[in-house]
């Protein structure tokens, strides 16, 4: 024994000298007489985002926060700028180059308001002008006042697209789109890329002219189930899709208007006519939206909205992946559609949006798009929501050649007996 004692004592005295700040950041639990809940408190303290989001320059950070669902706010190189300099006002910086172009923007700003003065004024005098006096009559009076607010639009986004505060607050997220600048800046972005994307897919996957003759998005649509963004394109997981998505649907035009949402399948298949047909898996109608108001929850449509409810995608094993397009139809100015009357005229099956789109007079003007595939998922899906066909499997059929088999010659014919197989292909 007094041998392992002295090989053990210099051990002892080195965890008694231990220091326990050496070890701060491993969580050691020491005795005391507090309960473990508030423990857990104090620990969860701790759990607050160690970067702040107006000011994170690194990757590092900006990956961290956005694990923890927080986004870094405006670019990398402003948030530098931020982090580097004082809490000063941003209109306020004491750079004299900075100032001195603030005074040639506000200059150039009042010049333009008084253009939109003027605008103002010739509209409400031809408002006031009766229309029968004109060569055109009334019809060319209503032409002349839609040409001149539409200028008027355009004198006001010309007045603050140099503006350096209208800037900063649309890379923040805080422009209100109800005026005609943010709408104009928030069109421009989303023609920049997401658009281009949107039209890629439409034409590499031929939902157009599969679904309709003609398309051009004139609005940003992006699908969501539950927490999770759809790209364009993108595979589903059956069990993902299995609710009804959320649309955030952003109109870059002002007013509120009255759309139709519709849900098509374009991929149905059809054994016995060996073709493919659309499927409705989704309509209502009558749904108000504005550029402020872009939020459409499918799943809280109302009664005198909703035409078909929603049925889950779903592509039976074997098939081929079907297509899912989510379009936007705004419909005319006033026109309300009779939803008892399209319960009647509008079935699932052999849906064409292509026709309905003439009949109701409605624009389509923005699509969302994914696909689905046979997954573990698809047969517990269709089972719960009723539908039938979760054991077929479709089976691609081998047509013969039609080109009979020739007779052997030459080389191959001599060599046709099994003593020849080792040398034959």
């Amino acid at each position: 024994m007094s041998s392992c004692q002295t090989a053990v004592r210099p051990l002892t005295q080195c965890l008694r000298n231990l220091q326990i700040s050496n070890y701060s950041a491993i969580p050691i639990r020491m005795f005391t007489s507090s309960s473990r809940v508030n423990e857990a408190a104090t620990e969860t303290a701790f759990s607050a985002p160690a970067f702040d989001p107006a000011t994170v320059t690194s990757t590092k950070g900006e990956k961290s926060l956005m694990r923890s669902g927080v986004l870094p706010i405006g670019s990398r190189r402003r948030r530098a700028a931020i982090k580097s300099s004082d809490n000063i006002p941003f209109e306020q910086l004491p750079y004299q180059c900075f100032q001195e172009a603030l005074k040639v923007l506000k200059a150039d700003r009042e010049e333009k308001m008084k253009n939109i003065q003027t605008e103002r004024l010739r509209i409400s005098n031809l408002e006031a002008y009766n229309g029968e006096s004109l060569k055109g009559g009334e019809k060319e009076k209503q032409r002349r006042l839609g040409d001149m607010r539409k200028h008027l639009e355009w004198l006001k986004i010309q007045a603050d697209i140099n503006d350096p505060i209208i800037k900063k607050r649309f890379e923040d997220g805080e422009g209100d789109m109800n005026k005609p600048i943010y709408r104009y800046l928030a069109d421009r972005k989303w023609r920049a890329y997401q658009r281009l994307i949107i039209v890629q897919r439409l034409n590499q996957l031929s939902v157009v002219p599969d679904l309709l003759p003609h398309f051009e998005p004139i609005a940003a649509v992006q699908v969501a189930f539950k927490q999770r963004n759809v790209q364009p394109g993108e595979f589903v997981d059956s069990r993902v899709s299995e609710l009804p998505p959320r649309l955030k649907v952003q109109v870059f035009d002002k007013g509120e208007r009255l759309v139709t949402v519709v849900m098509v399948d374009g991929d149905v298949p059809l054994v016995d006519e060996d073709s493919f047909m659309h499927r409705c898996h989704y309509l209502a109608v009558n749904i108000p939206i504005s550029p402020s108001q872009t939020s459409l929850p499918l799943s809280r449509a109302q009664e005198n909205q909703l035409v078909l409810p929603y049925l889950p995608p779903f592509a039976q094993k074997g098939s081929p992946y079907h297509r899912y397009s989510v379009f936007v139809l705004e419909q005319s100015t006033g026109q309300t559609l009779d939803v008892e009357a399209l319960k009647e005229k509008v079935k699932r099956d052999r849906f064409s949006l292509r026709s309905f789109t003439n009949t109701q007079s409605v624009q389509p003007i923005g699509v969302g798009i994914f696909r689905s595939l046979w997954d573990d998922g698809t047969s517990g899906v269709m089972k719960r929501a009723g539908i039938e066909g979760a054991d077929v499997e479709f089976k691609r059929k081998r047509i013969p050649a039609l080109k009979p088999k020739q007779k052997a010659r030459g080389w191959e014919a001599r060599h046709a007996s099994d003593k020849y197989k080792p040398i034959r292909r």
